[in-house]
This record gives C-alpha cells, sequence and structure tokens, in this order.
C-alpha cells in the first residue's frame, strides 16, 4: 500500500508545499518541521527549475531565488536523507520532467526510493505521456501522481481509474497563486472521480486562507497549499518557519 494514504487516514489531509533552498536549505529544514508540528499531513518538496509552467509569480521568484542561491538536485537528494532522520509523514517530490530527464529518469526515480521520498508530482507531464516514467516508479515504489484540472473533461474518469497515491485536483485555470474566490464547479468533478477510484483527492491552487480551506475540505480528503506559504518566506526569509508554522496551524484547524 502507498505510505501517501496514511496522510489521509486521520480526517482531512493539509498539504503544504514549500520550494527548497528557498533562502536556503537550513531555513526549507526549520519550515517543514514548523509545518508537521503543526499539523502538516503531507509535504511536497518543490525542485527548482528555471521554467516552471504551472507556477504563478510567487513560487517562480521562489524557484530563481533558490537557484541564485546555488541550490540543485544532488543537494536536494542529500537534504531528504537529512531530514528522513526526523521527519516521517509521507514526502513528495513536485517538479518538471525536464528536471528528470536530464537527471536520467531511473537514477532520480531510484534515488527517490533510497531517500524515502514517496511520490512524484509532474504538472508539464500530459496523461497520455505518463509512461515515460510510470513503470520506473512502479519498478521503485514511488507513486507517480496523476493532476485533474477544470480541462479535464472526458479524460476525469481515465485518469481517475490509472491513479496512484493521491490524485491533484487543480482548482482553478491558470497558474500557482492565491485567489479571492475558486468558481469551478468542483463538485461534479469530485463525482466522476469518486465514480472511478478510491484514492484520496486534494484540491490545490489557489487556496489560501482558512475559509476557503474548510470549503475545500468538505469536497475533498485534503487541501494542498503552495503560495501563500512561500509568500511567508519571501516575506520573513530565514524567520520566516514560525510564521509558517502558525499559518499551518490555523490551516489545519479549518479542516479538522
Amino acid at each position: 500500500m502507498s505510505n501517501i494514504k496514511s496522510a489521509f487516514e486521520n480526517g482531512k489531509a493539509f498539504i503544504a508545499f514549500i520550494t527548497c533552498g528557498d533562502p536556503d536549505l537550513a531555513t526549507t529544514k526549520k519550515a517543514i518541521k514548523e509545518a508537521v508540528e503543526n499539523g502538516a499531513d503531507l509535504i511536497e518538496l518543490g525542485i527548482p527549475f528555471s521554467d516552471p509552467k504551472a507556477e504563478g509569480v510567487v513560487i517562480q521568484a521562489a524557484n530563481i531565488r533558490a537557484l541564485e542561491n546555488g541550490i540543485t538536485t544532488d543537494k536536494i537528494f542529500d537534504f531528504v536523507r537529512e531530514i528522513r532522520e526526523e521527519i516521517k509523514i509521507p514526502l513528495v517530490f513536485m517538479t518538471y520532467a525536464n528536471v528528470i530527464f536530464s537527471y536520467g529518469a531511473e537514477k532520480f526515480i531510484s534515488l527517490c526510493k533510497e531517500v524515502d521520498i514517496d511520490g512524484i508530482i509532474l504538472p508539464d507531464l500530459p496523461f497520455e505521456e505518463k509512461d515515460e516514467f510510470e513503470p520506473i516508479c512502479k519498478q521503485y515504489g514511488v507513486d507517480l501522481i496523476s493532476l485533474i484540472a477544470p480541462t479535464s473533461k472526458d479524460r476525469i474518469s481515465k485518469i481517475a481509474k490509472n491513479a496512484s497515491g493521491f490524485l491533484y485536483i487543480v482548482s482553478s485555470l491558470g497558474v500557482t497563486g492565491t485567489r479571492t474566490e475558486i468558481k469551478t464547479d468542483l463538485k461534479s468533478i469530485m463525482k466522476v472521480v469518486r465514480e472511478n477510484t478510491d484514492i484520496p483527492c486534494a484540491i490545490g491552487f489557489g487556496i489560501s486562507t482558512p475559509e476557503q480551506a474548510k470549503k475545500m475540505s468538505n469536497i475533498a480528503d485534503g487541501v494542498i497549499v503552495g503560495s501563500a506559504i512561500v509568500k511567508l518566506l519571501e516575506k520573513h526569509g530565514k524567520d520566516a518557519p514560525s510564521y509558517i508554522g502558525q499559518y499551518v496551524k490555523s490551516m489545519k484547524n479549518s479542516i479538522r
């Protein structure tokens, strides 16, 4: 059984996204620990990339800061080895197909297994092209996590039937970033998903307030928050972890 399912076993899951190396890995470690101590059930670790097509300006800027500060994929693997001595909840990488291609798919995915990364999210990987990575992911027991977007429409059932780990339900068209209102008919999407799989589903893109988190958690099994957390890192830098802890606690309390 996928370890990712454990994130959804104690009520609604709160999933926090953090860009590795923004502003440095020491701060990333403290931010992860604060998030976990305050209720995060799963952490998405962003591997910085120069052209993150799914990201809005906040996470794009975090990618640039991390890359300018010398972050590399090798450093991130070493970092995960280190934090795994303390952090036991599920961890997944969120990155882009080119990062894995350039590193070498089997080398990358086998290292994920070695350092106890539970899954990989690739926003730029179309469902129809998942065979580029899925056989290797299955070989090493790493979940390749699929995304369902408002534009998926007649592909939703097919994506759901073939899902592993959890399903990432994209709340809105466009890129990541906080939104004042989420207008997508997510209940209809979830109805089709539920007819085709019992894998947990979490909604992401645009969620930033406790009110939004509560509303989304009534539809799905969990909520994903990235830009609001990365904004705290942008604003407070190395002092951000304590603010992230407070924020995660407020969000987790809203979905309990």
